[in-house]
């Protein structure tokens, strides 16, 4: 659905982009990871046609976004720094979505009324940052897109709004096969949403890949030795972390698990186990080994 082929994009002497290809199948959701300042807002407006490549192809259902309206018509973006023309009411807003989406649905709009509890005939500008949000969300699950593109969706929403939110986003998913590309610093929170997570680093794509495979391949060993722990315990797989408080020693190991559990029993340890890994776990020792470590600091 969404397909990003060796986009390349530069900001004069500063290479924002180089060479990112991603796929994001229709009906799925792509978590977009990556630390501040690795390309994220900047493959975002690619993606919804506000920048133009340097190098490279954008297509979203087999078009080019870039000035092209009728990818636009099913394509809803609520980006982290909003936008509303400042003498709207929330009413007044959806008339104007109304007139340019083509599946908008008023229908949808009038039920989406007891979810989000804002009076419509409020001015858009004079609602709180979290409110303004849930309008953003209001007018673009009543747009009906096929495709959504959502920058820090959910910052600023209470626990509670977040939750119906996903909720409303994740029923189109299963639903009417929506495509749903987010970013976020939020890792706990995509892990419960998506089946995809890219990595970018440094304006590159350092992995991509179903976020069970993703999670396939990488293991935390926990051990306990009775002396000292072997320095080198892993020969078949790539150590990715190693920290060791007294007797217990935590190695944090890509490879295959079945010879990874083999080679820890050689070493002998008197406690030996295999931990589960978070996304956010996955993806702070997926950057560490791209230079961006994690390092204790005395101050």
């Amino acid at each position: 659905m969404i397909e990003v082929r060796n986009l390349s994009k530069s900001f004069g002497k500063y290479k924002a982009l180089a060479s990112v290809s991603i796929d994001v199948a229709k009906g799925s959701v792509y978590g977009l990871l990556g630390p501040n300042g690795a390309g994220k807002t900047t493959l975002i407006k690619h993606l919804v046609g506000v920048y133009r490549q340097d190098e490279g192809t954008v297509a979203i259902a087999g078009q080019p976004v870039y000035e092209n309206p009728a990818v636009k018509s099913f394509l809803a973006y609520i980006p982290d720094d909003l936008y509303f023309f400042s003498q709207y009411s929330i009413e007044e807003a959806a008339g104007f979505y109304a007139t340019f989406y083509p599946a908008w649905s008023w229908k949808r709009f009038e039920l989406l009324k007891r979810v989000f509890a804002i009076d419509p005939r409020r001015r858009i500008t004079r609602l709180s940052r979290g409110m303004q949000k849930q309008v953003a969300f209001w007018l673009g699950i009543s747009a009906m897109p096929g495709v959504m593109i959502l920058d820090e969706p959910v910052d600023g929403l209470d626990p509670v709004m977040r939750k119906k939110v996903w909720n409303l986003v994740l029923q189109d998913v299963a639903e009417r096969e929506t495509t749903v590309l987010v970013s976020s610093h939020n890792l706990r929170e995509l892990e419960d949403v998506c089946d995809h997570v890219g990595i970018l680093h440094n304006g590159s794509i350092l992995l991509e890949k179903r976020l069970d495979d993703l999670k396939s391949d990488i293991y935390k060993f926990q051990m306990a030795f009775t002396g000292e722990a072997p320095r080198e315990i892993f020969r078949s797989g790539t150590v990715l972390h190693r920290e060791q408080n007294g007797s217990v020693l935590l190695q944090v190991v890509k490879g295959d698990k079945e010879q990874l559990l083999a080679e820890a029993r050689q070493a002998g340890p008197v406690i030996l186990d295999v931990l589960p890994l978070t996304l956010e776990e996955i993806f702070i020792y997926e950057l560490g080994g791209s230079g961006y470590d994690i390092q204790s600091v005395l101050i």
